[in-house]
């Protein structure tokens, strides 16, 4: 096990991609870093939104059925209480439902949310609440096709993306799917955003982080949008 990593998690993130598998119990995950990591994302909201949250027109059907899975998901989790429209969390704060849906998600789960739909023969990036990209930025991907999303990225060939695409395809509601990844990181920082044309340098040998996301993809039924999750640890290297 690597420095608080769960085992399954680093299994998963070092099989061959897509490498996704179905969710074995909860696909929200609260862990230890829960206070702080929902701290910083009201400081972004509060400091950076327009960098964190994004949509395009003709969202708010999926945004609101995406809030809708997470409360869902939320009735047996330890630690939250719902009382009418406003749900009590684990570090005691009271986030009311009836706001701005992904921000909303946002005060809830550690788990930053994007929002892709099918137009034509891709899913489409049309709203996401996104405060610890992991070297990109929400703005330069907004609007575009999950082969152009991750252009950028090297091991992501032809290959990989049809079957990407066919995972996308074929989740099914009630039965998510995950991946997860792990990187060397220089910098702990959960809110990294970097530019296609400003690279993030890549971790040596010598980076002192791990930077792991637990990807999880949830088929939202009534809209048919695929709610894309990313729950991010970063933990000391050894």
């Amino acid at each position: 096990m690597i420095a608080g990593l769960d085992p399954d998690q680093i299994a998963a993130a070092r099989a061959r991609l897509p490498a996704m598998r179905p969710v074995d119990g909860p696909w929200l995950r609260i862990d230890a870093a829960y206070g702080a990591q929902l701290a910083e994302k009201a400081r972004l909201l509060a400091d950076r939104r327009d960098a964190v949250l994004a949509r395009l027109a003709g969202s708010a059907a999926a945004e609101q059925e995406a809030l809708t899975e997470v409360l869902t998901g939320l009735r047996d989790m330890p630690g939250f209480h719902r009382t009418g429209a406003a749900m009590r969390c684990p570090d005691g704060r009271v986030v009311p439902l009836d706001g701005d849906p992904l921000a909303t998600i946002g005060a809830l789960v550690q788990e930053d949310v994007c929002l892709l739909v099918k137009r034509g023969a891709e899913h489409v990036l049309i709203a996401a609440l996104l405060c610890f990209p992991a070297s990109w930025t929400l703005a330069e991907k907004l609007g575009r096709p999950l082969g152009a999303i991750h252009g950028p990225v090297a091991s992501y060939d032809d290959g990989i993306a049809r079957r990407v695409q066919r995972l996308f395809d074929g989740v099914q509601p009630g039965r998510p799917l995950w991946r997860a990844n792990l990187l060397r990181y220089d910098d702990p920082a959960l809110f990294q955003p970097r530019t296609e044309a400003d690279p993030r340098p890549v971790g040596g040998a010598q980076a002192p982080w791990w930077r792991s996301e637990r990807q999880t993809v949830v088929r939202l039924p009534g809209s048919g949008a695929v709610l894309f999750a990313i729950h991010t640890s970063v933990v000391p290297i050894g």
